[in-house]
């Protein structure tokens, strides 16, 4: 939680994220500060010192790449819709990612578990579709490669997101961004990050107010 709420009133015990006050409506923090929390809970009796270091050398390292997600902003900003899909932790991902994207540019995103591809959504796929597909489960990942393989064969636009290594991804789609080398688990606290920087510059190139996003709150008050 963070302080401040009134849903700190209805619990007698609280666990604080501490992760500082949000000015803005469009939240990173929150979910990335949770994300965090669980995290470091689940580790706090083994190596937690150790999921400190290795995951912030990652993110700064990732974090190098703002100018590529940039230009890809520039290319995609005028899209009515795109999509997001992944397997695994990768699909969780790809929700909270379509969630920033249409939050502060209005663009129609959609997310899915990548496995559930054929359930109704490939019918979507046509020509020039952009499909945000992330591939960064190391035990997932020739399943997600067949999925964008499906996505393409339909002629839509993948933009993969993976890990340095995984160069094969190159044979699929010619627009991939590489996150860090690094274990599953600690995936999702990196490709969040160009997801994030996604929505960012999208909105920024449409013009929109990204610190007040029309229509959303930062608390709900009513049912």
């Amino acid at each position: 939680l963070t302080k401040g709420f009134s849903i700190d009133e209805q619990y007698s015990v609280l666990l604080f994220i501490k992760q500082g006050s949000n000015a803005e409506t469009y939240r990173v923090k929150g979910p990335d500060g949770k994300l965090y929390f669980l995290k470091l809970f689940n580790y706090a009796k083994l190596h937690r010192s150790a999921f400190d270091s290795e995951n912030n050398l990652l993110e700064i390292e990732l974090l190098k790449k703002q100018g590529e997600i940039e230009k890809l902003a520039k290319k995609l900003y005028n899209r009515t819709q795109i999509f997001f899909m992944g397997r695994g932790l990768d699909a969780s991902v790809s929700f909270e990612g379509s969630l920033k994207l249409k939050e502060i540019s209005y663009i129609n995103s959609f997310a899915i578990a990548a496995g559930e591809l054929k359930h109704g959504t490939i019918a979507l796929m046509e020509p020039e579709t952009i499909a945000i597909a992330l591939a960064t489960q190391d035990r997932l990942y020739e399943k997600m490669v067949s999925n964008i393989q499906e996505v393409i064969t339909r002629e839509a636009r993948v933009v993969a997101i993976t890990k340095e290594g995984n160069n094969s991804m190159e044979s699929q789609t010619k627009e991939v961004i590489y996150i860090p080398a690094c274990r599953d688990a600690i995936t999702p606290f990196l490709s969040i990050i160009p997801l994030q920087l996604f929505a960012y510059y999208v909105a920024k190139e449409k013009g929109e107010n990204i610190d007040k996003p029309r229509n959303l709150a930062k608390s709900v008050t009513v049912e």
